[in-house]
């Protein structure tokens, strides 16, 4: 910076007002970001923080990075966030609550603008927290009943009520519904939620859930999970499963078991995976739009952040992201057609070609 300062002939404080972007004459300005070009000076990060008040970063927690549409919604943010100058912190949970707690404490430790949180559960130390710090939060991929203050997301419970209802138009009557054995999903607990919900709605019955292995679930989830599935209930002839690698595991047991999907069994995921499209048969699943969140969330949190720094409120926002359901061949086989809606708000469905 005194280099700068000795370059452009003005005070080091004059340097440090046009890296904070603060009113100085343009074309004083002007020179000073030409000087910092040419010395490819870069500026403390941290320092500046600290005299602007402004870290210039938000902290975001996600489950994990290896679900894909967990990575789509953070590249989703990172996108509209780096537009207004804003970097990330990502942290993730491995579907640990307590490890959200723990990353936080962290994480505010170094001033963060703005928080995104996946899902609406934390535990009462958290939610308490956030809502003293003043930091703008979004809570994401959920729609929870008491927000800690802005939101984007969709229904769990509906995505579950959703793949159930479907199952049981195309005439299944014995529908079943295969999760993870863990509140370390409370998203998945929300679906089979809504899938319990359905059935009374619908009036079929009993319910059979079965609940396996310890988030995140995987293919070898689904398979094993399907194979208990069929030995409490040999019955079953629709299977709500709570994931789309559950799903995909699901299936392939079936398979090996000369069990037709879905002539025997018709069975639906959620999530809309790569390996949803390009499974045999496909699976029909619940799509929710990931980027569109991140980029979602990143829009509402520019704006808190833009009126916090003007020392203005920010009234909360819950803006509910839409999904639909794509009927494939694991419930209707080789159907095609074209789009209709479903009849329902943020829903639509699609009958979509196999990969």
């Amino acid at each position: 910076m005194n280099d700068v300062a000795r370059a452009t002939n003005v005070s080091k404080m004059t340097v440090s007002r046009a890296l904070r972007g603060d009113r100085i004459a343009p074309e004083t300005k002007a020179r000073i970001l030409a000087e910092i070009d040419r010395l490819h000076y870069v500026p403390h990060a941290a320092a500046g923080a600290l005299a602007s008040r402004r870290s210039g970063f938000v902290a975001v927690i996600v489950p994990s990075i290896d679900n894909a549409n967990f990575a789509e919604t953070v590249r989703g943010l990172e996108a509209e966030l780096r537009a207004a100058g804003l970097d990330l912190l990502l942290g993730t949970t491995e579907y640990r609550i307590g490890r959200e707690d723990e990353l936080l404490q962290t994480m505010m430790r170094h001033r963060p603008e703005g928080i995104v949180l996946t899902g609406g559960v934390h535990t009462s130390r958290v939610a308490d927290r956030l809502a003293r710090s003043g930091i703008p939060v979004v809570e994401t991929w959920d729609l929870p009943a008491t927000p800690i203050g802005h939101v984007v997301g969709f229904s769990n419970r509906a995505a579950g009520a959703m793949m159930t209802e479907h199952l049981a138009a195309i005439g299944r009557r014995r529908i079943a519904f295969l999760g993870g054995a863990s509140p370390r999903d409370p998203r998945g607990e929300a679906r089979k939620h809504g899938y319990l919900e359905a059935l009374v709605r619908l009036g079929l019955g009993p319910p059979r859930t079965l609940r396996y292995g310890l988030p995140p679930l995987s293919m070898h989830h689904g398979a094993a999970g399907l194979a208990r599935t069929i030995a409490r209930w040999p019955d079953i002839d629709g299977l709500v499963c709570a994931s789309d690698p559950i799903a995909f595991g699901a299936i392939s047991e079936c398979q090996r078991r000369g069990i037709a999907v879905p002539q025997t069994i018709a069975i639906g995921g959620f999530g809309d995976f790569e390996i949803a499209r390009c499974s045999h048969p496909a699976i029909t699943t619940i799509a929710v739009e990931a980027a569109q969140i991140g980029q979602r969330a990143g829009a509402i949190l520019r704006t808190a952040i833009e009126a916090l720094r003007r020392g203005e409120a920010c009234p909360a926002a819950i803006d509910e992201t839409s999904m639909s359901l794509e009927v494939r061949g694991s419930t209707v086989g080789e159907r095609e057609g074209k789009d209709f809606f479903f009849g329902k708000k943020n829903t639509a469905v699609r009958l979509s070609r196999d990969c």
